[in-house]
């Protein structure tokens, strides 16, 4: 989600040759793989794990077994707790949700945790409702919703119960669940009067904004002992809920501003890591950005995985929008468009992030209508190409290819070199791939991103710098895979 509030709308064959390959109608759609494979989708077998960065290729996950997890995948705001402009708000109907994430070929999803009971986000005219919460409402007295004040020392286990089904339930469809512990964007842009910290709404009179100021960001400080202790009892609830779930990853908080921030999120990582180790599995914790965040931080933070920033005030921010720069390695990138468009990016941006070493996941209003920005237009397109990269990750030895903009004159290259090799032509047409240090002959797909069509064409010869151009017209993923030697 963009910490801006107005991006917010509630409601809403020789070298140097040109080689013109064609598709062949007569022969098979099946890829061209070194091993022929059973299946051209991507797997929907129960998630493995727990995940852990992978040891020869650290811009991926593993399940342990060796085998690289590349995530990708669509999440939006109401996939945990309910939440829609009318009390109580209409309820998530998240096994059809599964059924779409699986029929879309993703398998990752952020599981979004609200903090506030209700809310208006200062561009709204109509009030948000969210619940369930993770702390039961007892009063005796009345919160300034009308409703009983939260127990902080209760926890109410309709939401740990649900917590657990829905991770369990993505985990048996291959979904990876990353937990969103805290929200942050609610204490930057939203009303202060809904929630559980605000001390007119909580039984132990808990003062999360002690200034005074309306927005109560010192809950993500360490200034208030009180609320990071009644904080970390919530996390030691939430991980003794899951900690037996092999599909887990943390995320601790959405877009919450590193200027408060930075030293609580560094507490929070610490904790969770802390406590698993005491617990049979260990899973990935993450630090996650905003539009103006300083992505640095996350880089030199102890978190598995980051979601950096995208359009910020920072010289390293703006690329990730238009260009993503390669992954190198340092953390497994989640690069979300939450944090870049707050809606938005195209099939263009799935490709570019995910030949740069990216794992691209995707902000999706979903619902129609939204809780917040409508769906755009060209959803379905996106949702489809997450599906695409997924299938090319599981097909192609992931934990040799590393970004190698050097070997494509589109800049747009996955590679191992000498073996296999995936480009993007973001405009189509033609693109020279260096092979010269690569003898043999190459097979050759092509991927059209705008149907989702697979088409073979004749093979290309090593040893030199190779043009090739597209069979079809606009954005294409090429696919070149060394042929056996006879």
């Amino acid at each position: 989600m963009s910490t801006h509030p107005t991006r917010r709308r509630f409601l809403q064959v020789a070298a140097s040759a040109t080689l013109t390959l064609p598709s062949s109608s007569s022969r098979s759609e099946e890829p061209a793989t070194r091993k022929k494979p059973s299946s051209t989708k991507a797997s929907h077998a129960p998630a493995k794990g727990p995940l852990r960065v992978h040891p020869k290729n650290p811009r991926y996950f593993s399940d342990g077994s060796g085998k690289v997890i590349y995530l990708t995948g669509a999440h939006t705001w109401s996939n945990l707790q309910d939440i829609g402009t009318t009390d109580p708000p209409r309820v998530f109907k998240f096994d059809a949700h599964l059924d779409f994430l699986e029929k879309h070929g993703h398998n990752f999803m952020r599981l979004w945790r609200w903090e506030l009971a209700r809310w208006t986000d200062g561009t709204a005219k109509k009030m948000c409702y969210c619940a369930p919460h993770p702390w039961k409402r007892t009063g005796p007295e009345m919160a300034l919703d009308g409703k009983p004040r939260f127990d902080l020392h209760q926890f109410d286990p309709g939401y740990f119960d649900r917590l657990r089904s829905r991770v369990a339930a993505a985990g048996k469809r291959g979904i990876y669940v990353s937990i969103m512990l805290f929200e942050g964007w609610g204490l930057s842009f939203a009303t202060w009067d809904g929630h559980p910290f605000n001390v007119r709404n909580n039984v132990q009179g808990i003062n999360g904004d002690p200034n005074k100021d309306g927005k109560g960001v010192e809950t993500h400080t360490l200034e208030i002992p009180a609320v990071t202790r009644i904080q970390e009892a919530y996390v030691r609830k939430v991980i003794d809920t899951v900690n037996d779930l092999d599909n887990v990853l943390f995320e601790i908080a959405n877009e919450s501003n590193f200027a408060h921030s930075k030293a609580w999120q560094t507490h929070m990582i610490r904790f969770v890591k802390d406590y698993e180790k005491k617990k049979p599995r260990q899973h990935p914790v993450g630090m996650t950005g905003y539009t103006q965040s300083d992505n640095k931080v996350m880089m030199e933070s102890p978190a598995d995985w980051i979601s950096p920033g995208g359009t910020g005030r920072t010289h390293e921010a703006g690329p990730y929008k238009s260009d993503p720069p390669g992954a190198d390695g340092k953390k497994v990138i989640l690069l979300d468009t939450d944090h870049i468009y707050g809606v938005g990016g195209g099939r263009q941006w799935v490709w570019k992030s995910f030949l740069r070493g990216h794992n691209p996941i995707w902000m999706d209003p979903y619902e129609m209508p939204s809780v917040w920005e409508p769906v755009p237009g060209n959803a379905e397109d996106v949702r489809r190409n997450l599906g695409a990269t997924r299938r090319y990750a599981e097909k192609m030895d992931l934990a040799a290819m590393t970004p190698r903009s050097e070997l494509a004159t589109t800049k747009y290259c996955l590679a191992n070199p000498g073996s296999e090799y995936l480009v993007y032509l973001p405009e189509g047409g033609a693109v020279t791939v260096d092979l010269s240090k690569a003898p043999g002959d190459f097979t050759v797909e092509w991927h059209h991103a705008a149907t989702g069509k697979a088409a073979k064409a004749d093979t290309v010869p090593g040893g030199a710098r190779r043009e090739i151009k597209a069979p079809f017209k606009g954005d294409a993923v090429l696919y070149l895979v060394r042929s056996p030697r006879k």
